[in-house]
Order: C-alpha cells, then structure tokens, then sequence
C-alpha cells in the first residue's frame, strides 16, 4: 500500500471538492432537510461525486455521507476503505461563516492510516499518514501554490506544508467545542476543568476544524457529547495521533475504531 501516492491522491480529491462546494457557495442555494433532521444541499452531493470520481481509480472501497452504504456483511471483508464526509458541517455551509471542511479518510483494518481536511474558504489544509507525522498548509501557501497553476501542486503543497503541533499549548486550560452543538453536559464538564484548572478558555469554531485545532495545539481537550458517525472523525483521528495527541472513544476508553457495524459513533474525547 504505498501510502505516499494515496496521500497525494487524497489532497488531490479534497482540493477539487472544495471547488465544488465554493461554485454553490456563492449562488442563492437551495437547502433540504435529511430524515435524520440534517440540512443538505446541493454542494454536498456535488462535493462527493468529485471525490468519488477523484478516488475510483485506487480501487478501494468508498464510504460517504451522501451515498448508500452497504451492508456490514460486505463491508466488514474490507481491509482499506475510504470514509469521506464531503461537506462537514453543512448548518455553517448554511449560515456562511466559512467554518466546513471536506474530510477524506483511508482507514486500513479499522484504524485511520490517512487523513485529509480542508477547509475551502480559509484555504487551510491539515494532512497526515500512518508514522509520517501531521502537517498543515497555511491559507498563503495554497494560494500562493493554486495560483502558479502548475502539474505539481500538491508536491507542492506538501513541501510547503509545516508539521504539526504548530505552537505551544495556551498557558490557560482551552476547549475547543462546536458552534452548532453545545449542550448542558459540556457546560458542566468546563465546570469541572475549573475545579481543576481555575481558568478554562472555551473558543467555538465548526466541524472537523476542532480535531484539527487540538493536534495544532491552539487547544488542550475537544469533548464531544452528541451524535457524530464516522466520517465526522476518522481523518481528524489520523492528523490527532500523527501529532502527538489521541481520540479516545468515552465507552471503550480506546482510540476510535471504523468500519464497524453501525457507524455511528459514542462520544469522545480529543486531547494532547
């Protein structure tokens, strides 16, 4: 498995998504409601067609959001699959605050062995693989890099690319915790942390931003306490672990696993 290539490929396919998702950003788009109560719009399925066209040729197995997924009895035969959320956080699509990301995940007998996040308005891109660590191309080097317009640019891209945690950690205890989901529980476990710390700094931002900001090391915990599924957090779990830090699943007190039988995920933890 030449993880190198995969990698590349990848980027390559969130690039291109993001695209995608930027053509409807800018027009009056239209949003429609999922049975799970999710809003969904036209970006996202254009964003996974993209990425599913992008990956096909590695011939592995797909998983995303926006398609049917199959059966486990097929699925569970699969040693590598890709798990793609092509549009995470479509609710601050929906307000356009910039704060979604396309998250594209290799996940190899259970475990994220590849993980890409972009963020398509900040322009930001964190990438990781399996024992090659956890790197993040700033808003200026993708640009700078999309502009020259040349055959090499995610070569590019990952030579531009600083290694991650970016910084130390705050000298204030900092959580990082989602902008559309807060909830009494994470309020009385910030409680808790000032017990323990005095001062706790709460920053809010939107979807898989929050993995990416603690593997950074702009924030000590994320704590999650409401419904995510699996392509929420496996390419967040790769770029955590590559730099140092873990998800750890709250029911079995393990890093999370994938592919499992049902996708959906327990709560958890991300921390340094």
């Amino acid at each position: 498995m030449d993880y190198n290539a995969l990698l590349k490929l990848a980027i390559t396919a969130a690039l291109k998504a993001g695209d995608e998702i930027l053509k409807i950003y800018d027009t009056d788009f239209f949003v429609q409601t999922k049975s799970d109560n999710t809003p969904v719009t036209l970006a996202d399925k254009g964003a996974s067609d993209s990425i599913i066209k992008t990956l096909t040729p590695a011939n592995i197995p797909i998983i995303s959001e926006e398609e049917t997924i199959l059966d486990h009895k097929i699925r569970k035969t699969w040693t590598h699959v890709w798990l793609v959320d092509p549009l995470d956080g479509t609710k601050e699509f929906v307000k356009r605050n910039g704060e979604f990301t396309v998250n594209i995940a290799l996940v190899e007998n259970n475990v994220p062995v590849i993980g890409v996040i972009y963020s398509p308005v900040s322009k930001e891109i964190y990438f990781a693989s399996k024992t090659n660590g956890s790197f993040k191309v700033s808003q200026h080097d993708t640009i700078t890099e999309i502009n020259k317009k040349e055959d090499t640019l995610v070569d590019n891209l990952i030579l531009a690319a600083k290694k991650l945690p970016l910084q130390k950690l705050p000298k204030k205890y900092t959580v990082v915790a989602s902008r559309s989901h807060l909830s009494r529980e994470l309020n009385q476990h910030i409680d808790k942390l000032k017990n323990v710390y005095s001062e706790v700094e709460t920053i809010n931002v939107g979807s898989s931003i929050k993995q990416c900001w603690v593997a950074e090391g702009k924030a000590h915990e994320y704590l999650r306490l409401g419904i995510t599924m699996e392509w929420d957090t496996a390419a967040g779990q790769c770029i955590l672990e590559e730099a140092g830090c873990a998800l750890i699943d709250l029911e079995t007190n393990l890093p999370m696993r994938y592919n499992k039988e049902n996708l959906k995920n327990n709560f958890f933890i991300a921390k340094h």
